[in-house]
């Protein structure tokens, strides 16, 4: 009900109540979007009325502008080349962009562990720490960052248990 008065409220104009018709265009106030007007004077008229909600709600538009988070398309920077890792994945749905090491808990790029292949260097990229041998030096890597709190490696080991208990969608939620 109360979404239909203010749908209502908002097809007429503000100061004088002229509703929206063909031959009335009824226009938005420019700075908060609230209220209507027919015309420049139904403006000027109805500006002491709304000139204090006017400027709180163009404060609340200008703060969700300003501190909007960006859509989430990809995973950060390289931490060796400060390019944007994206979130691209191959047909099995397994990410093919970059890679995570658990020794010091970064994503890192396949163009960088690219190039330390081609150097035949054989530990990680950004820490140098050797790479681990079997699954069991891996686990005991990333359980390290996990004692330490990092975020990451609690989110990866999440992610983790999800996956092995077939909770695929929740994996990486």
């Amino acid at each position: 009900m109360s979404s239909e008065v203010t749908e209502e409220a908002s097809e007429t104009c503000a100061s004088c109540g002229k509703s929206e018709c063909d031959d009335v265009k009824l226009k938005n106030c420019n700075a908060c979007y609230l209220v209507k007007y027919c015309g420049v004077e139904c403006q000027r008229n109805h500006r002491s009325q709304h000139k204090r909600t006017c400027k709180i709600r163009a404060a609340e538009l200008r703060d969700e502008l300003l501190f909007k988070q960006p859509e989430g398309i990809h995973f950060g920077d390289c931490p060796i080349c400060f390019i944007p890792i994206p979130t691209g994945t191959d047909d099995g749905g397994k990410l093919n962009t970059a890679a995570y090491h658990p020794c010091c808990s970064k994503m890192i790029c396949n163009g960088c562990i690219y190039a330390s292949r081609l150097q035949k260097i054989k530990t990680c990229p950004f820490c140098r720490t050797e790479y681990p041998s079997n699954d069991a030096e891996a686990s005991e890597m990333l359980n390290k960052r996990v004692a330490a709190n990092d975020p990451y490696a609690i989110r990866v080991v999440l992610a983790g248990n999800r996956w092995k208990e077939g909770k695929f969608s929740e994996a990486f939620n």
